[in-house]
């Protein structure tokens, strides 16, 4: 199983876009007047739910524009609790031409109509990010990190963000460091730059480095060329069949994966799903708990809240099965709050494991 480090300054760190979430709460993005301000990015929001959640010493290596918006950014960071000193502040010329901050308007959905995301994120600051920027050394050397945790949003941002991944994920390794990766396929990014021949091209240079690899089927599939041969989508693949086969052929050519999860999710309308996960871990598939008909405010960083429930699982050493419910459990509690990130507290996230009912408590 995975071997943790010791004397570490930070329990994760994570490397990763943090952009300014722009949501119009019950309304659409359409015909907003007003829209309430969040921070969010695929990778960050682990980073943020380990420390706010499971009360864990994180960090998020980013860059921002050095202006009121990236500002802003900094400050919901620091709100967040998670170590700042790892931003990259770039020049802005006045205009954003050279570099500026990503927008991510997010629409939750209701009922049929489901959540939408318009994300204005070109030539950002992260986006720019390249090796040599960072001094993996000092981190994970001399302040000691012991994870890293980042992911296929990142990469797809730029040649840039995908070599410093590979930078990353190669000095982690030197240093011990467990590194995680959600896939997080989004054919948005990759389309205009190759779309899923290039994902494949970038991810697989990446996957050899990886000790917890993360993702829905889609993602495997998409980035790895994995097929899930003989299931549906969702839930159904919890008769495991086409799922379990499709991991032990991904094992056979990663051997470095020593947990491979994913979340799954039949989506019957915006705000009701099934959800639960599934993992691979010591040479055996589990199951987590399951949640029939959730009910929903906002699904967007449910994947996230997962992942981060599972990485607290796995860095107490905790067993697989109960790293597994962890996930589900704080992906869960996440979507019942507005935001790309969770609200909840360990103990919530425990009572839930433990069947613990949404009755008023007093």
């Amino acid at each position: 199983m995975l071997k943790i480090r010791e004397n570490c300054e930070f329990d994760l760190v994570s490397l990763g876009e943090v952009m300014l979430r722009l949501d119009p709460g019950e309304g659409r993005i359409r015909s907003a007047r007003k829209f309430t301000a969040w921070e969010g990015g695929g990778e960050y929001n682990v980073a943020r739910g380990l420390r706010r959640c499971f009360r864990l010493k994180t960090a998020v290596v980013t860059a921002l524009a050095d202006n009121d918006v990236g500002r802003l950014i900094e400050d919901l960071i620091l709100q967040g609790g998670v170590d700042a000193s790892y931003i990259i502040w770039a020049e802005y010329d006045g205009i954003g031409r050279t570099a500026r901050n990503g927008l991510n308007f997010t629409e939750r959905g209701f009922g049929v109509r489901g959540a939408i995301g318009v994300s204005d994120r070109a030539n950002t600051a992260a986006s720019q990010m390249k090796p040599g920027d960072i001094d993996w050394e000092e981190l994970f050397g001399v302040r000691g990190v012991k994870w890293l945790h980042t992911g296929g949003i990142f990469a797809a941002l730029s040649e840039n963000a995908s070599a410093l991944v590979i930078e990353a994920v190669t000095a982690a390794k030197r240093h011990g460091v467990i590194c995680s990766y959600d896939l997080n396929y989004r054919a948005s990014l990759w389309n205009g730059i190759g779309g899923r021949d290039k994902a494949r091209e970038v991810n697989k240079r990446i996957a050899p480095f990886i000790d917890v690899m993360i993702g829905n089927e889609e993602d495997f599939t998409a980035c790895l060329g994995l097929e899930v041969a003989g299931n549906d989508a969702g839930l159904k693949a919890l008769n495991l069949g086409g799922y379990e086969r499709m991991v032990e052929n991904a094992v056979a050519v990663y051997p470095n994966f020593h947990v491979i999860a994913s979340t799954l999710r039949t989506v019957k309308t915006a705000t009701i799903n099934d959800w639960s996960a599934i993992c691979r871990a010591d040479g055996r598939m589990y199951r987590g708990i399951s949640f029939t008909d959730m009910e929903i405010l906002d699904r967007v960083g449910g994947g996230d809240s997962f992942a981060s429930g599972l990485i607290y699982g796995l860095l107490m050493g905790q067993d697989p099965q109960t790293a597994l419910n962890y996930g589900v459990a704080h992906g869960a509690l996440a979507m019942t709050t507005a935001g790309d990130t969770s609200t909840a507290r360990q103990a919530e996230v425990e009572a839930l494991m433990r069947g613990g009912s949404a009755r008023v408590q007093r």
